[in-house]
């Protein structure tokens, strides 16, 4: 009968309404800004040879706006917990940090590594820094069945430091130092995502020191996190 169909109909639907146990994202893309809280003592630095004397932290203040993060993430994950509202998330993908300097004088040495300030004021100088790196947070989405909902998480991820450059741009000419500067190769950081609607944020603030020896700096990122959920 007609009402049989509709009844059916209707159980059909609000059955295929109901969000999957797991669902992937691919290629998620942020755009946002790095920055670092400087903790360093550069009396010790420079003793240590590591830093020029003279240098400071004035000298290693980053310019805000030209300093940015950009994230890759090959994919994410929701894995269900409860009722679709505690939900896992975990993924990986690149982090690229740029930090660029106001002191664009800067020079970075390597073998080993001594920073110092040169003669030269360059158009650009920057340090770059970028992760293979592992998320994993607690998922609380508040609007499991609307695909621009609101929800935040939290939790920590894990990354490996691949690549690491000083780039200096004069003019038309860019030179680029490659080497790990006494970097630490593995970074563990907080992270966070809020979902307001289509507008998604997020954030990172490393646990520990981004520098082997030398200085005692750790980084963080916020930006936009453009994805599907």
């Amino acid at each position: 009968t007609e009402e049989t169909q509709n009844k059916d109909y209707k159980m059909r639907t609000r059955k295929s309404d109901k969000p999957s146990n797991l669902s992937t994202n691919w290629w998620i893309f942020d755009f946002g800004f790095s920055n670092y809280n400087d903790e360093s003592n550069y009396v010790n630095a420079a003793s240590n040879g590591f830093v020029a004397s003279g240098i400071n932290k004035d000298d290693f203040k980053l310019r805000a706006g030209k300093s940015r993060n950009v994230n890759i993430w090959f994919f994410m994950q929701r894995l269900n917990i409860a009722k679709h509202v505690v939900n896992l998330k975990y993924g990986m993908g690149l982090e690229l940090n740029n930090y660029s300097f106001e002191n664009r004088k800067l020079v970075f040495a390597k073998n080993p590594t001594v920073i110092s300030e040169g003669t030269t004021e360059f158009n650009k100088v920057k340090l770059a820094a970028d992760y293979l790196t592992v998320p994993i947070m607690l998922n609380f989405n508040f609007t499991p069945r609307r695909k621009n909902g609101f929800g935040i998480s939290g939790g920590i991820s894990a990354g490996y430091m691949y690549s690491s450059r000083y780039k200096t741009k004069d003019g038309g000419d860019v030179n680029k130092l490659k080497n790990d500067f006494d970097l630490e190769r593995f970074k563990l950081s907080y992270i966070g995502e809020i979902t307001l609607g289509p507008v998604r944020l997020y954030g990172s603030y490393a646990l520990k020191n981004m520098w082997e020896k030398g200085l005692d700096i750790k980084p963080y990122n916020f930006g936009f996190r453009f994805s599907n959920w």
